[in-house]
């Protein structure tokens, strides 16, 4: 986490039963990042302002506007209002068509400005068969995670993605304000490194709507978990994708919505 992820702000804490004081809180900061294509602008999009290209790989493979192979570079240019991210693409790069746009990404949608309702729940591609898990494997994936989100135990205010082993041990992390762009820095993180999301499964610590589904489903990753409940769009598009869903994750359980045949059961032992 870098310093310019935080902000500290002064406020006023009150209390029913005490006198109002003063105190510091740090704040996650939110920057309009503005991601365009081979110098065509396409959207803007409200972010925590690090892992920046990241976020532009991981948007491209999400979106299904290309394959992460098919990016040359990716540039940055601060400006005043913010950051100018620039995706160049290789020539004769076979670049899908990106949902048209016209408004800015706000840090809670993942769908802000798209046009068409045609372009806003898109069939999808079906994973593969994948990793497998215990169930055991999430309660050790979420303490994991627990313990590495920086940013949000410091402002309890952003979102967390993470890529995990079948084991539940913690490959990456990504955090920002915006659910979408935190599992999209994931995407891009583990595209940049090589990392094959079918061989493991990502987690969430936000809500599970539709696009979440879709995005992990454009990384081809097959397990999906999520810490809050997932949407009855979500829980459709899952079963569309072939992808096992799993939230309302907690220390003593969690729910299977779909493809539950991912999961192990674990056989107790012999009397």
């Amino acid at each position: 986490m870098s310093r310019s992820s935080v902000a500290p702000r002064s406020a006023v804490q009150w209390r029913a039963d005490q006198a109002a004081r003063p105190f510091e809180r740090i704040t996650p900061r939110e920057t309009a990042v503005g991601l365009s294509f081979d110098g065509r602008p396409h959207t803007v999009l409200m972010a925590t302002p690090e892992a920046l290209e990241e976020l532009a790989l991981g948007f491209v493979v999400t979106e299904g506007v290309a394959k992460a192979s098919d990016v040359t570079a990716i540039t940055l240019k601060e400006e005043a209002q913010g950051v100018l991210v620039d995706v160049a693409f290789a020539p004769g790069a076979l670049a899908r068509k990106a949902r048209p746009r016209n408004l800015e990404g706000r840090s809670s949608c993942g769908l802000c400005g798209v046009q068409r309702l045609a372009d806003a729940v898109r069939p999808l591609p079906r994973v593969g068969e994948g990793a497998r898990i215990r169930h055991e494997a999430i309660p050790v994936a979420l303490a994991a995670l627990e313990a590495q989100q920086a940013l949000g135990l410091l402002t309890r205010a952003t979102h967390a993605a993470a890529f995990f082993t079948p084991k539940g041990e913690l490959v990456q992390v990504r955090e920002d304000v915006g659910r979408h762009n935190a599992l999209d820095k994931l995407a891009g993180a583990l595209a940049r490194d090589g990392v094959d999301a079918a061989t493991g499964f990502v987690v969430v610590t936000s809500r599970c709507s539709f696009e979440m589904v879709e995005k992990a489903a454009r990384m081809g990753c097959p397990i999906l978990v999520a810490v809050s409940a997932p949407t009855d769009l979500a829980i459709a598009k899952a079963e569309e994708a072939g992808i096992t869903l799993v939230a309302l994750a907690r220390a003593d359980g969690h729910a299977v919505f779909a493809g539950g045949e991912r999961l192990i059961e674990t056989q107790p032992e012999p009397a």
